[in-house]
């Protein structure tokens, strides 16, 4: 543990000494908050630019900067709403559980005809309340559109940035933003640095093929369906999750191929129902850690003993997973409670969560009546 302990820690230093070195290459400078006296006169002047200076207004706009307690963000979102209908209309709806945020960037985010300053922090505004909500696709693109020295709190458009992009899997993305999140933005708060580099940390783990990568689909494409995307995005990434285990598969079956010696044990057509497990168990045990010495050289393997591992050790059959994702619409509601509790037996609370959400939301996409899919 303690290994693994430094090891990550070498890595951090290494990913924030590259951070630093591409800031002096782009010409990044040290990101700094304003005052909150200086936004709050930024934003009655605002308001005055756009004719709601009356004294009604003026009244709101002060109960509302002295809410000390909501994030100066908030607050300019709040004041943006109080003298533009659109921008009210936005942030109402982003905070309504039941309306689903908009594939589309909202016309008021890029509006050229609204000043930057309005445009760039309604945006982080409306970009963290699409954070609670996990739509990460929405909050991205919203954030791209502005720059962090154009917000009233750079480090809160940069943190949640990253959470975006780590969400999204896109990970050298995510490395470059917690890299200035940490270089950079040195007043950001502490729990900001916490997470961040959590999330480093948690990247540094991650693989390209393996079945945590395979989870890691299956929990973005769980969070796409919640919010109705069922279109061209998710069922990409739902292709991208069964050529994954077709490779897993086939890597399994290769490697206990190879390990059978003549050939003749090479795997055989299999069903996937666990049947076979217990087979050989007696006289196989003290061969296991031969290759192949688990398998019977006479008769080929079951498909749901490539990965040659015992029940309860967090590893699952890409085979199952497939022959499921394939078939988990016309399954009886009995049949799939028993393979999701054999197949998450013995996993992660995240991986198994991950794939329980995944094939519910399946089941529920298939059960919904049809409707134009949203990217």
């Amino acid at each position: 543990m303690k290994k693994f302990i430094s090891y990550s820690c070498v890595g951090l230093a290494l990913l924030l000494s590259s951070g630093q070195a591409l800031r002096a290459q782009q010409g990044f400078n040290t990101l700094e908050t304003p005052s909150e006296g200086s936004i709050k006169a930024k934003a009655a002047a605002w308001l005055q630019e756009v004719g709601k200076n009356d004294a009604a207004t003026l009244q709101q706009f002060e109960a509302i900067w002295n809410q000390k307690e909501r994030t100066v963000v908030d607050r300019l979102g709040e004041t943006f709403a109080l003298a533009n209908p659109a921008a009210a209309t936005l942030l109402a709806e982003a905070r309504d559980p039941l309306c689903i945020p908009s594939a589309r960037v909202p016309a008021i985010l890029a509006d050229a005809n609204q000043s930057v300053f309005f445009r760039a922090n309604l945006g982080l505004a409306y970009a963290r309340i699409l954070s609670n909500r996990l739509a990460y696709d929405e909050g991205l693109d919203v954030l791209k559109l502005a720059k962090p020295e154009q917000v009233a709190e750079p480090a809160a458009y940069l943190f949640h940035r990253a959470v975006f992009e780590h969400a999204l899997l896109y990970k050298e993305e995510a490395e470059k933003t917690i890299n200035r999140l940490l270089t950079d933005a040195l007043d950001a708060p502490k729990r900001y640095k916490d997470v961040s580099v959590l999330i480093l940390a948690d990247m540094q783990n991650w693989q390209d093929k393996d079945l945590g990568a395979v989870a890691r689909m299956m929990r973005q494409v769980e969070q796409r369906l919640e919010l109705a995307k069922a279109g061209a995005r998710t069922q990409n990434i739902q292709k991208d999750i069964i050529a994954r285990l077709d490779e897993l598969i086939q890597e399994a079956e290769n490697a206990a191929g190879s390990g059978s010696g003549s050939g003749s044990g090479a795997p055989g057509q299999g069903d996937g129902d666990g049947q076979g497990q217990g087979q050989g168990q007696g006289q196989g045990q003290g061969e296991g850690d031969m290759p192949g010495g688990n398998m019977n050289p006479m008769k080929g393997a079951k498909d749901s003993a490539i990965p040659s591992a015992p029940p309860g050790d967090g590893r699952v059959d890409p085979a199952t997973i497939k022959r499921l994702t394939e078939n988990w619409g016309s399954m009886p509601a009995r049949d799939r409670d028993r393979e999701l509790q054999r197949i998450t037996q013995g996993m992660s609370p995240s991986h198994r969560q991950a794939i329980e959400n995944y094939f519910r939301n399946i089941a529920l996409e298939q059960r919904q009546p049809q409707s134009p899919p949203r990217p």
